[in-house]
């Protein structure tokens, strides 16, 4: 059996990033890794943590992907100038049939859902992005 607690991390930082932009929405913002996936536990010789890691390749993702936007990466620590792209602005603004947007339900689960109910959510939400 796989251990996929890692994509489950990758679908709270992603549902974390698309919110914090949202909340910036229009204006660049500043993205610092701590922010996303909590305080980081650099070795003894400063090399960060696979966790601060894993979020920043998250980061680099949504980048990669078209989810989101930034300048530039500021070391290891955060991206300079970030926002959300043209079409996952308009995905999170979307209403479904219940008129809750997908930014109202995307931050209702990555507060105190529980982590199917966020894998369900953003892959829901990246399927709609990709069709």
């Amino acid at each position: 059996m796989l251990d996929d607690l890692h994509i489950h991390d990758f679908y709270r930082d992603a549902g974390r990033i698309l919110l914090a932009l949202f909340q910036q929405f229009p204006a660049p913002a500043t993205i610092y890794v701590e922010d996303i996936a909590g305080p980081d536990t650099p070795d003894e010789f400063g090399l960060h943590s696979p966790r601060h890691l894993a979020c920043l390749g998250a980061m680099t993702w949504l980048k990669e992907c078209g989810y989101i936007n930034f300048s530039q990466l500021v070391r290891q620590e955060a991206v300079e100038e970030a926002t959300l792209s043209h079409r996952s602005f308009m995905l999170l603004v979307s209403r479904g049939a219940d008129g809750v947007s997908n930014a109202e339900k995307l931050d209702r689960v990555v507060r105190g859902g529980s982590s199917p109910q966020l894998e369900e959510l953003m892959v829901h939400l990246m399927a709609q992005l990709n069709a």
